[in-house]
């Protein structure tokens, strides 16, 4: 038989699932996992919460989602600092990293990797859990990176890769505490450059 369409398989969603996701990682990094209400995720994304379940999963899947795009996007420096050639070059490039970051014109003030923990209560368990080994990682990497420096003569011998590892983080995620209570690139340009005039801290 002529003319005789055969029926469509599946229905498109009628949305930019990746649009969507950057959406809802701007409502994360502001308000974090807990503070992010189903209704400002989904105004935010253009969309109900039925196609937000169908194409994300729960709020928790969706969280996980952006946490995965911030890694590749605006948390990407800290990988790109560990292929510097000098351990004072990654400190640096891992400072500045977090004060753009954190002070973006155009992303809310602050790390997704810390606000997305704050108020944790036993609900958000599951994510504070998940950002902790988050943070753990990107530490556990800088370490390696400064074992490497030791071990190049790059750093001196009696250098500990962890303790500046922690130092690092530490001050990075101090830097997102400020820029989330409002202090200005500029400000924390100024404490990222003070502690990297006593690099390293041994």
């Amino acid at each position: 038989m002529t003319g005789v369409k055969k029926p469509a398989v599946g229905r498109p969603r009628g949305f930019d699932a990746d649009e969507a996701l950057r959406r809802a990682l701007l409502v994360f990094w502001e308000k974090g996992y807990e503070g992010a209400a189903l209704t400002d995720l989904t105004d935010a994304m253009g969309i109900t919460r039925t196609s937000m379940y169908a194409a994300f999963g729960n709020k928790e899947q969706l969280f996980r989602k952006a946490l995965e795009l911030y890694t590749e996007g605006p948390a990407a420096y800290g990988e790109r600092a560990l292929a510097e050639p000098t351990a004072r070059a990654v400190a640096t490039a891992f400072l500045d990293g977090a004060v753009r970051t954190t002070t973006g014109p155009d992303s809310p003030a602050g790390c997704l990797g810390v606000q997305g923990a704050l108020a944790s209560g036993d609900a958000g368990r599951p994510i504070h859990d998940a950002l902790a080994q988050w943070r753990t990682a990107a530490e556990e990497r800088l370490a390696q990176r400064f074992q490497r420096a030791v071990d190049e003569h790059d750093l001196p011998p009696e250098a500990e890769p962890r303790r500046l590892a922690r130092y690092l983080m530490t001050l990075a995620n101090g830097i997102a505490v400020q820029a989330a209570g409002g202090a200005s690139r500029s400000e924390l340009q100024e404490i990222a450059d003070m502690a990297l005039r006593h690099w390293p801290p041994i």
